[in-house]
């Protein structure tokens, strides 16, 4: 990449040279003209008015002459950038400034519309990430309400037996948890986002941590026939407990989620010097490449066919957490032979 050389828009060694040059040639059009005037008359008057209106037509040549630099060099880049600024401001996020030098040659208002177009492009992200997070969230609420709605309808009506007013009693709470869930989600994810959430870090048993994270799943677990396997190092960490809670969760319960009955679901935590490492794994449905690029989006499922089954924030929040806590979050998957989600915890082990 070329070296970027910010020209200072006010002075230039050219802009000095040239200057510099007119000014000289003024004055010797001026010593040339007296010169010429005092050969010609004697009289002083007349000297006099002739010196005044050529140093008003030189001086007039000079104020013309600043007038287009300054239009050219500083005028008609600031009313670029300031109709580029209103524009923004109105809502407007298409604006792309044209800069005329090239990269090497930048002065500061090319450097300032630079960044106003990287400004306006990072604003026309975020808008419409809020649009399809909008749309995301009227969606996702929208189902169970429906439900909710239905349901409640047909419990008004009458000869409906106790059976299945129970199983309607069911289905309402199931939708409304659903929504429940969508909320608190949203709501971690912003505080986390928005850094409200502090990362309280504490001295802890790691290894205990995520064995009681396994533990509360066991009855799903058993429920599905699925085989679990477990290999972990005694690891004492420091970090968040709590938040971390919400890591092994979220990917615990995808793990049984996507793993049908008689599968096989491992877990394993490594003590790697300063690091930990844990990885779950399952042999469930696995997902393609191209799911897995966008695994950790929000809202995102890669499985639609299980949509009732979450609302694709549980690894948005997992990937935003460990973020906070400045570790790193992996996945490798093949369609049909599961996933294997790797985390890796940094500096966290504790050796007391």
């Amino acid at each position: 990449m070329k070296k970027r050389k910010i020209r200072n828009v006010g002075f230039s060694f050219a802009g000095a040279i040239a200057f510099f040059v007119l000014i000289a040639i003024i004055m010797q059009i001026a010593i040339l003209v007296y010169d010429y005037i005092c050969d010609r008359t004697d009289n002083v008057g007349m000297i006099a008015v002739l010196i005044l209106i050529l140093i008003v037509i030189l001086s007039a040549f000079c104020t013309a002459f600043d007038f287009i630099r300054r239009k050219i060099t500083i005028e008609r880049p600031t009313k670029k950038i300031l109709s580029a600024t209103e524009k923004i401001a109105s809502g407007d996020f298409s604006v792309n400034l044209n800069i005329e030098h090239s990269y090497d040659k930048y002065d500061h208002y090319d450097l300032i519309m630079e960044n106003v177009n990287k400004m306006t492009a990072e604003l026309k992200k975020t808008e419409i990430l809020k649009v399809d997070f909008i749309s995301n969230v009227s969606h996702e609420i929208k189902t169970p309400l429906a439900v909710i709605q239905n349901y409640c309808s047909l419990l008004t009506c009458d000869g409906v037996d106790e059976e299945t007013r129970k199983s309607y009693a069911k289905t309402i709470i199931s939708a409304s948890k659903k929504i429940t869930d969508l909320i608190t989600n949203i709501l971690k994810l912003n505080k986390l986002e928005n850094q409200e959430i502090v990362d309280n870090k504490e001295v802890f048993n790691l290894t205990e941590a995520l064995s009681e994270s396994v533990i509360d799943f066991e009855p799903l677990i058993e429920n599905k026939n699925i085989t679990l396997s477990c290999d972990f190092d005694d690891v004492t960490a420091v970090s968040s407990k709590t938040l971390l809670e919400l890591v092994w969760n979220n990917l615990i319960s995808n793990a049984v989620k996507f793993t049908s009955d008689g599968g096989e679901i491992s877990i394993s935590l490594k003590k790697i010097g300063d690091d930990a490492e844990i990885k779950v794994s399952d042999t469930g449905v696995g997902i393609s490449s191209e799911v897995g690029a966008r695994i950790f989006e929000k809202f995102y499922q890669g499985d639609p066919s299980r949509s009732e089954q979450g609302n694709g924030l549980g690894l948005a929040l997992v990937k935003k957490v460990i973020d906070v806590l400045g570790g790193e979050i992996s996945v490798e998957s093949e369609l049909g032979k599961g996933s294997t989600f790797t985390v890796l915890l940094k500096g966290v082990v504790n050796e007391r």
